[in-house]
């Protein structure tokens, strides 16, 4: 944590990029009613954690971090069924 607080990101963007990946590998690979409930997992986990913080002391609970993690995962889930058919599409040229 140190580590990263020294790269002096803001946390909103930390919370974006990790949600983004969260959400995006699945993305590629499960079917649409799978993802759903993934992605609903995943902002539910966001919205977790957050409270959770309410009882860790020194940390602190914002709303602005669950929105950053429910955008992070619709951007990740998006990019993702973008790509699905240009990866699907390669990963058949390499098994042909």
């Amino acid at each position: 944590m140190q580590a990263i607080a020294a790269l002096h990101i803001n946390d909103k963007v930390l919370h974006v990029t990790a949600y983004v990946l969260l959400a995006f590998l699945p993305s590629l690979h499960e079917r649409q009613r799978r993802l759903a409930f993934i992605a609903l997992g995943l902002v539910a986990l966001g919205v977790l954690l957050e409270f959770g913080q309410l009882l860790s002391p020194g940390r602190s609970f914002e709303i602005a971090d669950m929105a950053a993690d429910a955008a992070g995962v619709v951007a990740g889930a998006s990019v993702g069924l973008w790509a699905r058919p240009r990866v699907a599409g390669r990963l058949a040229c390499e098994e042909g």
